[in-house]
């Protein structure tokens, strides 16, 4: 393997890091309703788990609440069960034909308890980077210890792996702060 295969699979692998802390991130309640709340919570579907915005209907018509409406009718209780035991702590009215999800206004501890676990993600994936970044210098020095690449090419592609984890890090924290202001706003 080359250095510069190195650099574009590292690369790779700390935006798919970066793909996964947005998803996770999404999924926090803020104070405004929004459909990918939903994101996590699967039903069963035939036998199989299935996201609920794969068997139904799923918006939100108003800031402050969200609506679902099943493809099948049968699927209305599983789908309020599967929310009742998600961690939203969000209580499903079912009508009969849809399932509305009110969205409350949090409080001002809930809204601290959401900013850690927004800051807590955002570290998780920054020492997952750090560590792609230590897998990838020592696959370097073996490639140098190997005399597959010079000492300068081994301290080049060093820095360039420094340059793309500061990079990276710069956005996880521009994600966090953006998250953040999000939970926090009345």
């Amino acid at each position: 393997m080359d250095v510069k295969t190195l650099l574009t699979q590292n690369e790779e692998k700390m935006d798919k890091t970066i793909e996964a802390l947005k998803r996770d991130l999404a999924s926090i309640r803020t104070g405004r309703a929004s459909t990918t709340l939903l994101d996590r919570i699967s039903v069963d579907y035939y036998g199989t788990p299935t996201p609920v915005k794969q068997v139904a209907n799923v918006s939100a018509p108003e800031p402050r609440l969200i609506t679902i409406v099943p493809w099948e009718r049968k699927m209305l209780g599983d789908i309020e069960r599967a929310i009742l035991k998600s961690d939203l702590g969000l209580n499903p009215n079912n009508d009969g034909t849809m399932i509305r999800l009110e969205i409350p206004q949090l409080t001002e501890e809930r809204r601290k308890e959401l900013s850690k676990k927004v800051s807590k993600d955002a570290e998780d994936s920054k020492v997952v980077i750090r560590n792609i970044r230590r897998d990838a210098n020592d696959a370097i020095k073996k490639m140098e210890k190997k005399k597959e690449i010079t000492e300068d090419d081994s301290k080049e592609a060093q820095e360039n792996i420094q340059k793309l984890t500061d990079k990276k890090i710069k956005l996880i924290d521009e994600i966090k702060a953006k998250k953040e202001k999000e939970v926090m706003e009345v």
